[in-house]
């Protein structure tokens, strides 16, 4: 997630100036946007996410009399499934399709034509939506202790389990990022090309991304069941509703135009079914 916070610092100043020459809505954009508005959303999802982290860096390693308690019976029984798991290969192997998911939403834009006409705008929005996401985890991270299921691990080192490091598993947050800007990308793609036969590959590719990042954190220890599915439900309602929250409501079925009778005059509205 740290590297995620600094992708979006990085592509902010890159497409500030790029947005602020587009118009925030018209015929060849589904999304109406702020520039002070969602600048503000922005700045402050980042900021709150950096206090998220200053949370988690203070969190403190755990101690003998704690580690004692972690066995498998204190894990709720539907998270037991990978109790005591660790694999360093799958950590390592689960940030590969991670760092690859950030530059997903900057290539389709690129890519498809009816979103380059709108770049700035679109990435804006996708910066919001990485921000959001950014505050949620790391708040909930850096509040909520819960150790990681390599804890459970008796074969592994005392003070491995015990660092403060190992207690973040609540919740995913590479599954989350991956959701969000997977999401993300297949929500904006939709919008702008409401016809296109590639909607379902798009929106089928974007499912399953975070699931093979959940899969991989799952596998290597790094987080339960109920973690990845957590990440991956925050992840992906913020790729999904934060382009939703600022599409356009056209009324396209409503006409209004000038109406003259008798002793009357003024405006006519008809609705079509």
């Amino acid at each position: 997630m740290r590297r995620c916070i600094t992708f979006c610092l990085s592509v902010l100043f890159t497409i500030s100036s790029t947005f602020a020459q587009q118009p925030s809505a018209d015929s060849t954009s589904p999304y109406h946007t702020s520039f002070v508005k969602d600048g503000a959303i922005i700045v402050g999802g980042v900021g709150l996410t950096f206090l998220g982290y200053s949370l988690i860096t203070n969190k403190k390693d755990l101690t003998n009399a704690q580690l004692a308690t972690k066995t498998r019976s204190s894990v709720p029984f539907f998270d037991r499934g990978n109790v005591g798991f660790y694999s360093r290969q799958a950590d390592d192997d689960s940030y590969i399709p991670f760092q690859a998911s950030f530059a997903m939403p900057v290539l389709m834009a690129l890519l498809n034509k009816n979103e380059r006409q709108k770049f700035g705008q679109v990435m804006v929005l996708y910066l919001q939506t990485m921000a959001i996401t950014g505050t949620v985890f790391t708040m909930a991270t850096g509040n909520v202790y819960r150790s990681r299921p390599y804890v459970y691990n008796t074969s592994l080192s005392a003070d491995f389990r015990k660092e403060k490091d190992s207690q973040r598993s609540f919740f995913a947050g590479h599954t989350a990022a991956t959701a969000a800007a997977t999401f993300f990308m297949a929500k904006t793609f939709a919008d702008f090309n409401p016809d296109s036969k590639a909607k379902p590959y798009v929106w089928a590719f974007a499912a399953a991304v975070p699931a093979v990042v959940g899969y991989l954190r799952y596998k290597g220890g790094m987080h339960f069941l109920s973690d990845n599915v957590l990440g991956y439900a925050v992840g992906a309602a913020a790729g999904i509703l934060v382009p939703q929250l600022h599409k356009i409501k056209r009324m396209k079925n409503v006409t209004i135009a000038p109406a003259v009778g008798i002793g009357n005059k003024g405006l006519a509205i008809t609705y079509k079914l």
